[in-house]
């Protein structure tokens, strides 16, 4: 079978009308794709303009200085809570804030060192028991003054009695006191 000349030259133009069209979907898909694309570009780097790096960088910064302060003071506390004290200090500092007050102690005792954890840190403790006679200001005034006396200490309780007037008896004041020693690391 012959194809002439016509026939061959419509089956030429409908390959290349064919071919010609394909190429145009492949394109039209090509432009599709690269408008989506271009969308999602334009919405990741508006994402990318609402993060401040400068602001980053200066909160960056500013919670480093927080960690610095805070590990300095963290130092400071251990360097007080370092150093040593024992009963007989803790005796000898009673003594002497209650004859500042014109107060007598008429019973002390303690059981010892221990150790405790005091916030996720481990410390000695000296615990002291004592019992002070005198006027009830002067015994207010020995109070205030022995809780601010022992830097890692404090009056854990204080008990005031005060008897009748009739009975010729003093105020007194049952007292404990602890006494923190930072162990180290």
């Amino acid at each position: 079978m012959k194809l002439r000349k016509t026939s061959l030259l419509i089956i030429t133009i409908g390959i290349f009308v064919i071919a010609l069209a394909s190429l145009g979907v492949v394109f039209f898909q090509q432009v599709n794709e690269r408008n989506q694309l271009n969308e999602q570009l334009a919405l990741v780097q508006l994402r990318l303009s609402g993060i401040q790096l400068e602001q980053l960088s200066s909160q960056q910064t500013e919670l480093e200085k927080q960690l610095e302060q805070t590990t300095s003071q963290c130092e400071a506390v251990k360097a007080i809570l370092s150093q040593p004290i024992g009963s007989v200090t803790v005796s000898s500092v009673l003594f002497d804030v209650a004859e500042a007050y014109g107060l007598e102690v008429t019973q002390m005792s303690s059981p010892g060192l221990a150790i405790e954890n005091l916030e996720g840190i481990t410390c000695s403790v000296v615990t002291l028991s004592a019992t002070v006679e005198g006027d009830v200001p002067n015994l207010v005034g020995f109070v205030t003054k022995l809780n601010s006396h022992l830097a890692t200490g404090i009056v854990k309780s204080v008990t005031i009695t005060v008897p009748g007037t009739a009975n010729g008896e003093k105020a007194s004041a049952n007292i404990q006191i602890v006494v923190y020693t930072y162990g180290g690391d």
